[in-house]
């Protein structure tokens, strides 16, 4: 059995619905009144105008190949939170079906891949309805959980050493306790959660903004499911801002979140709490703790906006790429004017394959030569033989072209 820390540290046999209303977890939404509600506008609106910005300054043959990176690094940061370190060149290894001869290594690296694709899933339009209904909260928790190797689908009781199966899609069935906090009771969650997606399902795109961080802790506050529920409300909030702020999947929210991990592990244990005095809104939970972690939400969403947009800085990215390329043509690592197809792909985006030998200069074999050797390098993809050629952008690549991302793999 894989030693995995479950995220849970207590579960008893108890099921007997403890007829808990659904107003404890009050409030959902930060009141109109709050004092903090002008500076989380202003910060929506933000955000929504330069994930905007960044997203208009990529073009469209780009997005892809870059989403499919942020992909990566969203799931490395993402299981990192959880005290899974698979780097994301491992991940990029395990997509490929290079597995580590290591067990428990391998177990993490098909983890990754699972975690991979429910993202491109969702990415790629695979929900059907708002990311915070029933049936999308429980969908990304079964399509993840289904494609995971048996060891981590087991959970141990620490109070009774009980292995205990989890479920893909299922709702939990026994009761819990996470940290100091003490979820509802099982068969109270289909109607917490049914609450759950009447409010927040139903907003428009400025309030859903806002109210992302809210429904991010109060997802997790309920703890829906026996095991996975951290990695759940991730990709519930990456789902949300997808769609509301259509951010072409081209930055993460887990980037900033595990990077400064203690400070949001910390807003959310602070959310739990209960209200403070009169002047903590007029729900059950304080509205002061729920307003304070939407602030560091939204500026870590801002933070993660304005990195990728340093870094995909035409001009810069460029010039590190094109530098790479000079310096593996040196090592004769690469044939010589391969650099020019690289160059070709960056101001214009997508090159037909028939376009390569003008480009370079030589004829039809040697530029044929040229562009095997940049998609075996993996800098170069195309769909078919057919289709145009695209850049992309592989994780063992990423410290030199997009320096920052993630760290570097260390041997």
């Amino acid at each position: 059995m894989a030693n995995k820390k479950p995220d849970i540290e207590a579960d008893w046999k108890a099921t007997k619905d403890q007829g808990e209303d659904t107003a404890l977890m009050e409030p959902l939404l930060i009141g109109g009144g709050s004092r903090h509600r002008s500076e989380l506008t202003d910060l929506a609106i933000e955000l929504a105008q330069r994930s905007a910005g960044l997203r208009r300054s990529l073009p469209d043959s780009l997005l892809g190949s870059l989403a499919g990176l942020v992909r990566a690094m969203n799931c490395y940061y993402s299981n990192l939170i959880e005290g899974h370190d698979t780097h994301p060149i491992d991940i990029e290894r395990a997509l490929k079906g290079d597995y580590s001869q290591d067990a428990r290594k391998r177990d993490l690296q098909l983890e990754a891949k699972a975690h991979i694709a429910v993202q491109h899933w969702i990415d790629t339009g695979g929900l059907k309805s708002p990311a915070t209904t029933i049936d999308s909260i429980t969908q990304i928790h079964r399509r993840f959980c289904e494609q995971l190797p048996e060891d981590l689908l087991w959970v141990e009781d620490p109070a009774t050493k009980d292995k205990i199966k989890v479920v893909p899609g299922e709702l939990r069935r026994r009761d819990v306790q996470v940290g100091r906090h003490i979820p509802i009771s099982a068969p109270a969650v289909p109607r917490f959660l049914k609450r759950y997606e009447d409010v927040y399902a139903k907003l428009g795109r400025a309030e859903t903004i806002i109210a992302t961080a809210a429904a991010h802790h109060r997802l997790a506050w309920i703890h829906p499911f026996l095991d996975g529920n951290g990695r759940v409300a991730r990709l519930v909030s990456h789902a949300t801002l997808l769609d509301a702020l259509d951010t072409g999947a081209v930055w993460s929210i887990a980037r900033g979140l595990a990077r400064n991990v203690n400070e949001y592990k910390g807003h959310l244990a602070a959310c739990d709490l209960p209200r403070r005095n009169d002047l903590d809104g007029r729900g059950n939970l304080s509205e002061e703790s729920l307003a304070e972690f939407t602030k560091f939400f939204l500026t870590v969403c801002l933070d993660q906006v304005k990195f990728m947009d340093r870094l995909m800085q035409p001009e810069r990215l460029r010039t590190r790429i094109l530098a790479w390329a000079d310096e593996e043509m040196r090592l004769s690592k690469l044939p010589p004017k391969a650099n020019k197809i690289l160059e070709a792909l960056l101001y214009r985006g997508a090159l037909p394959r028939g376009d390569a030998a003008t480009i370079v200069g030589t004829g039809e074999r040697q530029a044929r030569r040229i562009v095997s050797t940049l998609i075996e390098r993996g800098v170069v993809a195309s769909e078919s033989t057919r289709t145009p050629l695209r850049l992309a952008f592989p994780a063992t690549l990423a410290s030199r072209w997009m320096p920052g991302l993630f760290p570097e793999k260390v041997a």
